[in-house]
């Protein structure tokens, strides 16, 4: 069986030098067939770096697509070389030396992934899930191991983040939506396999170490629920289009106005911002109107 990791990496070349390094280590063990690193036109000397590593395969792009255009041009390739399981993840993921060996050991699944913990505090989740079977959402390690079931949490992955995807899934739903540039396209995919019936589920026993997000799963509505927050208006416009556009497909209009009334309760009353609300309105109206070239003023 042919393994690909696929790293997207755009000017971070110190964290993309460690990642390399563990999983040159994989590959050693046999786990891991070989690695492909797509280069988002990074300007940080990463293309000159990579150009120096013989045995790394290099996916140049012409310009930053972001993570969605990069994961979508990775995949696309992997496949095509004839890599059976590809291996997902950012430039900013470290998996520990046997994730991969632990993901390997299911061969019943089609999309499955590790558990994402805080590098600096690897007791904690990293993004909080939503444990299956009910609205609990969880961000303590020890959570998701006590409702493991056969070691699995199933239906639940946190996508590009060291996840699994076979070549058989990928031949059925294709690859994520590179239009999405970055924040919601990871979802879309999982959306998409869910739909089409994909085995999807996380190891409880496998991790991958990540930096802290910062305010992902800020509490409002007195803390009956959550918002993601970011302070980047670029992350932040392409989360209020991408959010509406992915709920709009599969969850119906009632969850995009129960999303709209999330962001404006939570940067009126929340976080007060009401800059925000105006910058939200403008990417879910561009999502609804299918136009997805609005995020291009916010790059730097």
């Amino acid at each position: 069986m042919r393994v690909t990791a696929v790293v997207v990496t755009f000017d971070r070349l110190s964290l993309l030098e460690r990642l390399v390094a563990r999983l040159r280590e994989v590959v050693a063990t046999g786990a891991l067939t070989d690695v492909l690193v797509v280069d988002n036109a990074s300007t940080d000397g990463t293309g000159a770096w990579l150009a120096q590593q013989d045995d790394v395969r290099t996916l140049t792009l012409p310009e930053n697509s972001g993570g969605a255009g990069g994961f979508a041009a990775g995949l696309r390739a992997a496949v095509d070389d004839g890599a059976d399981l590809v291996w997902l993840m950012d430039d900013d993921g470290l998996p520990e030396p046997d994730c991969l060996a632990l993901l390997l050991e299911r061969d019943d699944l089609d999309f499955w992934g590790p558990v994402v913990v805080d590098e600096a505090e690897p007791s904690r989740l990293v993004f909080p899930i939503r444990l299956p079977g009910g609205t609990r959402v969880v961000d303590i390690v020890a959570e998701v191991d006590r409702a493991a079931d056969d070691g699995l949490l199933r239906g639940v992955v946190i996508p590009f983040n060291g996840v699994l995807v076979t070549r058989a899934l990928v031949e059925r739903i294709g690859v994520p939506r590179a239009e999405f540039f970055i924040w919601g396209d990871d979802h879309e995919y999982r959306l998409r396999a869910e739909r089409e019936g994909a085995r999807i589920a996380t190891v409880a026993r496998a991790r991958v170490h990540h930096p802290s997000v910062g305010e992902l799963g800020t509490p409002m509505m007195f803390g009956r629920t959550t918002y993601n927050h970011t302070p980047s208006d670029l992350k932040h416009y392409c989360m209020a289009r991408n959010n509406t556009v992915n709920l709009r497909t599969y969850r119906g209009w009632p969850h995009v106005l129960m999303f709209w009334v999330k962001t404006v309760w939570f940067y009126l009353l929340t976080r007060r911002r009401p800059g925000r609300v105006a910058l939200s309105a403008r990417g879910a109206w561009a999502g609804l109107r299918g136009d997805f070239t609005g995020h291009r003023r916010y790059l730097r």
